[in-house]
């Protein structure tokens, strides 16, 4: 102890001498940025991946099929997490006495490394649209690779043992060829077929996108509520045949919209059968207003009872009366004048009611806006009435564009898609606005900030486009009379899940899910190789011409679909000039869904694991399916 008056401690005694510990050459800290690359050198150095190949040889195989993220970035917390967890349990199982082979992949096609692509571009003032397809597709190649070593190199440090000198790849020629053959036992099943139908589109990026790639954010739309006048003279859908005075003459029916720009594309309005309506005569106007209100004393509304007081409040009605019930038999047979009628020349058509099950009385007016281009209930409702697509306009191009299916409002754009506004609105609402208040149409109008879809790419407001798409078929019976949503749902029941909550979750995915839509209007991916008869619309199935279509992508990569000339694929028995030659590419999704067909059925180091009953012809639906897998 230390003299407390002289303060001398030259007698303490160090304690650290008292502890009986061993001797070693380990050093004070771990230095581990140092350390750990040089483990890596070492076992790369004594080829550990090869010698625990060699230990096992002759084990039971256990075999986990590398789910491949994107080669497209930096990894993240989300990526090292997912091949942490990989890594724990193929080393558990290797030490568990099972061949525990682990293959890594990559994700190389798609949108995210064209998107990126592209930005590269235009920072140096080539938009793509100037850039040669094969110029494009090599760089966005050259791009794959590059961000695939990185990765590689990132992945190795997290310490993960696997074949990381020869992984899968997507982009591989021969993985290429194996996509394209695996989408073709669907086109030869006679599950591939080309819809015009609703889909999420994105302007910003000129190319539809599934659910997956989907995103919400808080965005602020414009609302309108809209008039659509009584047709007088027009009742059970027989023009020409003059009826009792109805009790709707001179009336009309309101609906309401977050989607202004979609109110030339309108075709029929939706009501609920089951739902109370009235009919509300207009007695006075709010006063002291700055500008004339598109409402006045005498106009008649039909109007869901439930929402009367929130659109007589938007209208900016002081007070109204109803007047009269308006039942489902009222609404049952009649037709309205189009809002825009008599605008532009185009919109002489009546608009039916039709009932609606989708109807509610939850927001709006209780009736439905419907443009059967532009939504998926809508499209439902008029298929559902009328069965055909032949009046549903394609009212919008792939910029967001009216075209001259939109009378009046050609060239308009529904969302600015470059510059520092890119993803804002452009000048479409407000021109369809400015139409409705000359024709004396629109009742009022606001602004609602609601969750709405986003593309995760571009961060910029989708919109739902009625275009051209190839879609596979989920509920069309095969040769054995199941359709694939059957077979998907069976092998999901025959799989363990853990926890077993994830097993609920993507049943109800797939059993509610429409029709797999496979197309992307984009440069960079496996080709969608189909070859279409101009006249009668068929798609062309000949094994022939497939095993052309294989061998050329197997030994050039996808860009022979592409460069190559149609006749060196259709060869003597077809005439090219009879066929379109479809140049859109496959979602990216269907190449995750096929890796199984190129990495455990390509690869002599590899199975499908324990034994399994697997027919050799089936198709691939297991992971494809999925857009989670």
């Amino acid at each position: 102890m230390p003299n407390a008056s002289t303060g001398d401690d030259s007698n303490r005694r160090d304690y650290k001498d008292t502890l009986f510990l061993p001797k070693t050459d380990f050093p004070m800290r771990a230095g581990l940025p140092k350390r750990e690359p040089e483990w890596l050198a070492r076992w790369a150095k004594m080829g550990m991946y090869k010698r625990l190949r060699e230990d096992a040889k002759g084990r039971q195989p256990y075999i986990l099929h590398d789910g491949p993220p994107y080669a497209n970035g930096h990894i993240h917390m989300g990526t090292a997490l997912t091949k942490v967890l990989k890594d724990m349990i193929v080393r558990s199982h290797q030490m568990a006495g099972f061949d525990a082979n682990y293959v890594p992949g990559w994700d190389c096609h798609g949108l995210p490394i064209e998107w990126k692509v592209e930005e590269e571009f235009r920072a140096k003032g080539r938009p793509k649209r100037d850039v040669p397809a094969s110029e494009f597709r090599a760089r966005c190649r050259s791009y794959a690779q590059g961000w695939l070593d990185i990765q590689c190199d990132e992945f190795r440090r997290l310490g993960g043992e696997g074949d990381w000198d020869n992984p899968y790849t997507t982009m591989a020629f021969s993985s290429e060829a194996v996509i394209v053959a695996e989408f073709l036992k669907f086109v030869a099943k006679d599950l591939v077929y080309r819809g015009s139908k609703p889909v999420m589109w994105s302007p910003v990026e000129q190319t539809a996108l599934a659910e997956a790639e989907i995103e919400y954010h808080d965005h602020q739309s414009t609302t309108v509520w809209v008039k659509f006048p009584f047709a007088s003279g027009v009742v059970d859908n027989k023009p020409g045949v003059t009826p009792p005075v109805h009790k709707l003459e001179g009336a009309s029916i309101v609906i309401w919209t977050t989607t202004p720009w979609t109110i030339p594309g309108n075709r029929a309005i939706c009501y609920g059968p089951k739902m109370s309506y009235g009919l509300y005569e207009v007695v006075a106007m709010k006063g002291d207003l700055d500008f004339e209100p598109w409402s006045k004393p005498g106009d008649k509304l039909i109007v869901a009872d439930a929402l009367s007081d929130s659109v007589r409040d938007a209208g900016l009605i002081v007070q109204w009366k109803r007047v009269a019930d308006v039942t489902a038999d009222d609404l049952q047979n009649i037709q309205c004048d189009h809002p825009l009628k008599g605008f532009g020349g185009g919109y002489e058509f009546n608009v039916p009611l039709l009932a609606g099950d989708h109807v509610t009385d939850e927001a709006g007016t209780g009736f439905v806006h419907t443009a059967p281009g532009h939504g998926q209930e809508d499209y439902v409702a008029w298929i559902n009435a009328f069965g055909t697509q032949a009046e549903i306009p394609h009212m919008v191009d792939e910029f967001g564009a009216y075209t001259d299916e939109a009378p009046g409002f050609e060239g308009a754009k529904v969302l600015v898609i470059e510059g520092k506004k890119k993803g804002k609105d452009g000048d479409a609402n407000k021109r369809v606005l400015d139409a409705l208040i000359e024709h004396g149409t629109l009742l009022a109008r606001g602004r609602l900030v609601h969750s709405y879809p986003h593309s995760w790419r571009s961060k910029a407001p989708v919109i739902f486009r009625n275009t051209p798409q190839w879609f596979i078929a989920t509920d069309k019976k095969m040769a054995d009379g199941v359709s694939l949503r059957e077979k998907a749902l069976a092998a999901i029941d025959e799989t363990g899940f853990t926890p077993p909550q994830g097993k609920n979750r993507i049943r109800a995915m797939v059993e509610g899910r429409p029709d797999w839509l496979i197309s992307r209007q984009r440069a960079w991916g496996a080709p969608i190789t189909l070859f279409v008869n101009k006249k009668s619309g068929d798609v062309l199935v000949d094994d022939d011409v497939n095993n052309r279509i294989v061998a050329a992508i197997k030994e050039n990569g996808a860009d022979a679909w592409f460069n190559m000339a149609a006749t060196a694929f259709l060869g003597d028995a077809y005439n090219a000039d009879d066929y379109e030659k479809v140049e859109d590419i496959l979602d990216v999704w269907f190449d995750s869904g096929t890796t199984h067909a190129f990495v455990l059925e390509g690869r002599e180091d590899l199975t499908w694991g324990r034994p399994m009953s697997i027919a050799k012809d089936r198709i691939s639906i297991a992971a494809g399916f999925n857009p989670l897998c």
